[in-house]
Parts: structure tokens; sequence; C-alpha cells
């Protein structure tokens, strides 16, 4: 028997780092059943990406059809594209004892939450306003007005910062990973898992030989 995996909910405006961190995280714990969920799309592919791999990129009628189809584990439109996370996929890679990470908005947070209560959710701040403006215009992927959209959105998305149970401010990239590298290490440590896992060393250190 297997200790159920724990669903993490990662919210963060774009640019503050949310998915590099992420990243980092999983190639510290390769040993650890833990993946993130490759949630559905409808926004056009960016370079370097694959599909099935970054996202499920999918056509708008093919989203909606899924939406009808109650598929989705949560979704939101978010500049105007869907993104929407597979419900069948999530609960089976809980239930074999695998962490998943959902890098989804405050909305799909929500939802989320609404229906696993228990999920840990984290938000990712950036230091400044300065420096998230600074790491969107690094990308070189968007024009003024675009990451002047992009600025508004954050302010509204960083606002709802409450609602989540840690805070992590990416101002030092690993500083920030071992913050997120603690929050999954103290999940694992929890009671009731560490008794699934442990089984047979309480019952020996219980065992009356006498």
């Amino acid at each position: 028997m297997v200790a159920k995996g724990t669903l993490y909910i990662v919210s963060a405006p774009s640019g503050a780092g949310k998915s590099s961190m992420i990243s980092a995280l999983i190639n510290r714990n390769k040993n650890f059943p833990i993946q993130v969920s490759v949630s559905h799309t409808t926004r056009a592919v960016r370079p370097g990406e694959e599909n099935g791999i970054h996202y499920h990129f999918v056509s708008i009628s093919e989203f909606e059809s899924l939406i009808r189809q109650d598929a989705f584990f949560e979704y939101a439109q978010v500049f105007g594209n869907y993104y929407g996370t597979s419900r069948l996929a999530i609960e089976q890679l809980l239930e074999q004892g695998v962490d998943v990470f959902l890098d989804i908005d405050w909305q799909g947070a929500r939802q989320v939450r609404e229906q696993m209560p228990d999920a840990c959710s984290i938000f990712i701040l950036p230091p400044s306003q300065q420096e998230l403006e600074n790491r969107l215009r690094m990308r070189g992927q968007d024009s003024d007005s675009v990451i002047a959209s992009r600025m508004a959105q954050a302010r509204s998305e960083i606002s709802h910062y409450n609602e989540y149970d840690y805070i992590i401010v990416n101002n030092e990239f690993d500083e920030a990973v071992n913050q997120l590298h603690a929050i999954l290490l103290s999940h694992r440590l929890q009671q009731q898992n560490q008794v699934i896992k442990y089984q047979s060393i309480l019952t020996d250190l219980l065992a009356n030989d006498a």
C-alpha cells in the first residue's frame, strides 16, 4: 500500500518564475514520484514547446466539447485562451501515490479547492513590479501593449494571495526553490504518510516479545 499523493496548486503572475521553480524542484527529487500535470490549452504553441509535454494544445471547439463532457478538474479563460486540467488524469496519479503539481491561476485554484479542500496551495510572488516587468521583457516574445496588459493582470492576480496556504517570494531563485522543497518535505513527513511508509518499522517497535 502506498500513501496517496498530494495535490499542489501553484499560482503566480506571468513572469514570476513558477514553472522554472517547479522544474528545478522535480530535478531535485528524481527518485520520488512527482510530476507536473499537463494541462489542455487553446493558446498558440510557443517556441520550444511540444504538444503533450508542455501542454495538450487543442482548438477552441475541442476544448468546449471537453467542457460539455465534464472532463476537466478545473478550467479557466485567461488572455482570451482556455486552460484546463484533466479530472481523470489527476485522480489516477494521486491514487498511485504521485505528488502532482498544478501550475494554474487563481480562478482554477478556487475550482480545485472546492473539489479538493486538502490540496496544498502556494502563491509565487516577484520581488517588485519593476523586476516582474524586466523578466517579461527579457523573454523577447511580447509587444509593449501585451506587457502592459500582463502587468495589469499581474496586479489583479496578486490581489488573491490571501487565498493560498503558502507564499514564496522569488527574488533569489535557489532560495525560492529551497522554500518550495521545504513545503514538499513537510507534507511527505506528515503522520498519515509516514505510517503507511514505515508500517513494518512501527510494527517491530511496538511488538511485545516478552
